[in-house]
């Protein structure tokens, strides 16, 4: 059994000692999917394999294999792409199996042809499947052909952009621009005119060649305020094929999911079934055999379109596993070993209600999440918490690089109700301690307790709706910016206290006897805060504006979370803010002022990446909102464009240049 924090979770891997599969695989990924493949593996009695970059020689998934080889140098096209170099790894090795994970070459169809012909098993479906699926076009049709519902479009492979843009005027703005043979959000925009079909014809294809080595196009009608509802399918090689309930996937940014949940609040069980038989008609369409998930975009009227099939193990696949009690890693192994699947469609269940968050080394106050690198100086995960499971593949210490993907974890709650789910996810992530990058829990918190969400009235357009100018935190009320306050002023004295002693005694004999009384000033959110604070053992009685706040705890202050009761309730509290003494803040009154830099003569980089390519050069004559560059991240490219009007003072950057957060790239006159 699978443990979640002090509870057992609600999927298992039965080991059955008859049920003969491989003794040894090779795990081609790396993170926290490799890390839940080998977990599964270990309870199957299966050695493993990890391949991993040099610069990955320390991870995680490294340490947990059986066995390790390094394929390559940190770009991804040099090691985790490298077919020649795991091929080598795997006849090194002598492993007689391969898992993909996802992402990476979990769907490149050479990669499977050439296990094949090396007599090794590929964990996943067969070539003639991965080609029908991977294809977005091709997909689409054999789609059609099964009576599955698709979204109108052209049905083929668009040439240029002058193409496209006749092309979208036919099928009416606004049209979807995608990657035929991409996923994950790579590759796509949305076009509302002639002109963003021309730019974004040229990212998406940019995005497909640097992700997916194949920059063909496709185009279809956009569905306006859709969820994205998918299905997960298991099928084996005898012809049986189920399908194991749906994922809501509706929360999104940048095409890219954020918040998914199991099962979703919108389907009832006649559209449940429906989606479900048209997800095992396509699979049959095409003889898969393995775990895949079938996309589907779900209007208000519950129409729903199918939008493409996904042929690997799915980045949310633990929200099923706690509804249905599958191993989805498991019956993914013993498929591929040519075993029968053991239940019917009558023996999935919906057992209760898991959601998931994404936690990711992002910056959600930019775009949403722009990528952070760093360190993980402190990192401690929430497993005390009874039906919390954390899927990741980093620890404390881990780089966080520019690499790869930022995801740290896959936080999953389950309970017997949404509404159990929703109050535990809340309080893992008020329990999840990250330091030394940037992460996106503060929007993940927001999402989950606001009311369009908790209501279950969303889309795909949920983030751009409910923050129309962006995220820009929590919004303190007047309560709870004063529990803030008394709370950092009692953890500033407590400190201070702490700091006076050495082994229980005064660090100095003449030290005066200890104050009861502080004066102190707290700086949050560029206010600035005059608070009085009195102590009687471990209580703290703090004076804000006339009002008194009773603060008590244990203040173990090496421990990374501290139990606090405020005014007699249990509280939660992460923020940043700064705590002065009275003559600390009267003197920093003196210190100057920085004077605010002029954005708009000059471009930074918002994020660490890699320069695509730039525009101008000295002397050039842009206009506001004109593209001086482009920046790449994670396989995102993002164009960074002119504020103002004006003339190209000097270029400090060249196309291949990596830059950090904040590094200049132009200057205007």
């Amino acid at each position: 059994m699978q443990r979640c924090g002090v509870i057992i979770c609600r999927y298992s891997t039965v080991y059955d000692p008859n049920e003969k599969t491989f003794d040894k695989i090779l795990i081609a990924n790396r993170g926290e999917i490799a890390c839940r493949v080998i977990k599964t593996c270990k309870k199957m009695g299966i050695k493993t394999v990890a391949v991993h970059s040099d610069v990955d020689s320390s991870a995680v998934h490294v340490k947990m294999a059986d066995e390790a080889v390094c394929v390559g140098p940190a770009p991804t096209s040099k090691s985790y792409l490298n077919m020649d170099a795991i091929m080598n790894a795997i006849k090194q090795t002598g492993a007689q199996a391969v898992h993909p994970g996802y992402g990476f070459l979990s769907e490149n169809k050479e990669f499977a042809k050439r296990l094949e012909a090396e007599g090794v098993t590929f964990i996943g479906p067969d070539t003639h499947a991965i080609q029908a699926m991977g294809d977005k076009i091709e997909s689409k049709l054999i789609a059609k052909a099964a009576k599955v519902n698709t979204i109108p479009g052209f049905d083929g492979v668009v040439k240029d952009a002058e193409e496209a843009v006749k092309i979208a005027g036919e099928i009416g703005y606004p049209v979807m621009i995608k990657a035929s043979a991409g996923g994950g959000g790579k590759g796509m925009r949305i076009a509302w005119n002639d002109e963003e079909t021309r730019e974004g014809f040229r990212f998406s294809s940019q995005e497909a060649a640097s992700s997916f080595g194949d920059d063909r196009l496709l185009i279809e009608k956009f569905i306006d305020n859709p969820r994205h509802i998918e299905i997960q399918v298991l099928a084996d090689k005898h012809g049986n094929a189920l399908w194991l309930n749906e994922r809501e996937c509706s929360i999104q940014r940048r095409n890219q999911k954020v918040v998914e949940e199991a099962p979703s609040t919108f389907l009832d069980p006649d559209t449940r079934r429906a989606m479900g038989e048209q997800a095992v008609s396509l699979a049959k369409a095409v003889k898969y055999s393995s775990a895949g998930t079938v996309e589907f975009l779900v209007d208000t009227k519950k129409n729903f379109y199918f939008l493409e099939m996904n042929t690997r193990l799915q980045v949310e696949h633990p929200i099923t596993e706690c509804i249905t009690g599958l191993d989805l890693v498991q019956q993914m192994i013993l498929i591929a070993k040519g075993y029968k699947l053991q239940q019917k469609q009558s023996d999935i269940p919906i057992n209760g209600w898991a959601i998931e968050s994404r936690v990711y080394a992002e910056d959600p106050y930019k775009s949403f999440g722009l990528p952070s690198i760093g360190r993980l100086s402190q990192y401690q995960e929430p497993l005390d918490l009874p039906n919390v499971r954390v899927d990741s593949g980093i620890q404390e210490g881990s780089d966080i690089s520019i690499y790869y993907d930022p995801m740290i974890s896959k936080l999953v709650t389950y309970g017997k109700t949404r509404e159990e789910a929703l109050k535990k996810m809340e309080e893992a992530l008020d329990n999840y301690v990250i330091r030394g990058v940037t992460h996106n829990i503060p929007l993940l918190r927001e999402i989950i307790v606001h009311p369009r969400f908790v209501s279950g009235d969303i889309s795909t357009k949920f983030l751009p709706e409910v923050y129309p100018d962006g995220f820009k935190g929590h919004m303190l009320t007047a309560g709870e910016r004063r529990e803030l306050l008394a709370t950092a002023a009692a953890l500033y004295v407590a400190a201070q206290l702490r700091s006076q002693k050495f082994l229980g005694d005064l660090r100095v004999s003449i030290v005066p006897a200890e104050s009861r009384q502080w004066e102190l000033c707290v700086e949050l959110d560029q206010g600035v805060h005059m608070l009085g604070v009195s102590r009687s053992g471990n209580n703290y009685t703090v004076e804000i504006d006339g009002e008194k706040v009773e603060v008590s705890g244990e203040w173990n202050l090496a421990s990374a979370l501290l139990p606090i009761t405020i005014n007699g309730k249990h509280r939660n509290l992460q923020f940043k803010l700064r705590v002065l003494s009275k003559l600390a803040a009267y003197l920093s009154k003196h210190m100057p002022e920085k004077i605010p830099e002029d954005t708009s003569s000059i471009l930074r980089s918002p994020m660490p990446g890699s320069v695509v390519a730039v525009s101008v050069k000295p002397g050039d004559n842009v206009a506001e909102g004109q593209e001086i560059c482009v920046i790449e991240a994670m396989k995102m490219q993002n164009s960074m464009t002119a504020a103002k009007t004006a003339k190209v003072k000097s270029v400090h950057c060249k196309a291949g240049d990596t830059v950090g957060e904040g590094d200049l790239l132009v200057e205007l006159e």
